[in-house]
Parts: C-alpha cells; structure tokens; sequence
C-alpha cells in the first residue's frame, strides 16, 4: 500500500514540475496558499457573508465555530496519529517563501478546512460554486508549493467533506422564514 501511495505521489509531483516556476501559476497557488494559512481566506468569505442577513450571519459564526473544531480535531488529533515526512521542497527555484508547518504531512490540514468551509459556506448560498472553486485551488496549492504530497491532499479534502457535512446536520441554519419579522420575507 505505501509503495503504490508513493507511486502515486511522485506521479503527481513529477507532473506538476513543468508547471512549477511559471510567474503566474506562483503567485496563484503560493497566494492561495498563504490565504489558507489559519483558514483566514475562510473567515474572510464567512465575515462577507455574515453581512448579508441575519440566516447568514448564524452561516459565518457556524463556519468560524466549525473550522476551529476542524482545526482541534485535525491538527491536534488527526496528524498526531501519523509521522508522514513533507516533501522535499529543496528543488524549488522560486523566490516565493511560505511559513512550513511543523505538524506532519498527513492530511493536509488547508485541504480539510477548505472542503469543510465550503460545506458549511455553500448551504443555501448561489456562491456555492465560488466556495468549492476556492478550496480546490487553497488544497491543490499545498501540492504545488511542495508543502504536501497528492494523497495528504486527497485525504483531507475527504475529511473536510465529511466534516462539513456533520456540521451542516449538527448546526443546521435557521429556516429563512423563521428568522423574517412579521410582514418580513428573506
């Protein structure tokens, strides 16, 4: 199993070399990068939303509640179950810097918090397509910038669909006329 997961990896890896270097596809995945560090693109779209009505804003503080759960369970939990070694980054001849993490590769803690934010972002929302659009560039971007291999990647996108979809059963948003005031509609 380990060697067919390394395969698979060095696959990966081996074909996003040619585009790795290009000026634009840097400042794209090494921004993308960064703007998960900390879930801060995530907080930043909740926030956004949370201006748009009162159902919204119970939408932000269940994503901001929601990753900080994500985040305990992942990063303290999770990556201590495992000792995966990140990739080698020193063939990287890009000038762009990214602050290394220091927990293990396994899973990507940026691929989770994406697909788990997008879960609880999109919810009733015609952004849904951004949400998910985001998380896939935030998690592709770890493999890009050789902070994680393909699988962490993988699975942690897995992870934060399935954490997504416990919190929007747990903490389901109010019906939208439950929070309209009387001769209100939302």
């Amino acid at each position: 199993m380990r060697r067919a997961l390394d395969r698979f990896d060095n696959r990966v890896d081996a074909a996003i070399d040619s585009a790795r270097g290009q000026p634009a596809l840097d400042r794209l995945f090494y921004g993308a990068s960064e703007l998960g560090d900390f879930s801060l693109v995530w907080l930043i779209l909740g926030a956004l939303r949370g201006l748009r009505s009162e159902r919204d804003w119970h939408a932000a503080v269940r994503v901001g509640v929601g990753l900080g759960l994500e985040s305990l369970l992942v990063n303290v939990g999770i990556k201590s179950l495992f000792r995966r070694t990140r990739p080698d980054r020193s063939a990287l001849t890009t000038a762009l810097r990214l602050r290394q993490p220091r927990t293990s590769s396994f899973p990507s803690g940026h691929a989770t918090s994406a697909f788990s934010a997008a879960a609880l972002l999109s919810e009733d929302d015609v952004l849904w397509p951004l949400y998910y659009g985001i998380a896939f560039v935030v998690a592709g971007s770890r493999v890009y910038v050789k902070i994680h291999h393909a699988s962490d990647v993988l699975a942690g996108v897995a992870v934060g669909i399935a954490l997504g979809r416990i919190g929007r059963r747990l903490f389901p948003l109010p019906p939208a006329h439950a929070l309209a005031g009387p001769g209100e509609s939302c």
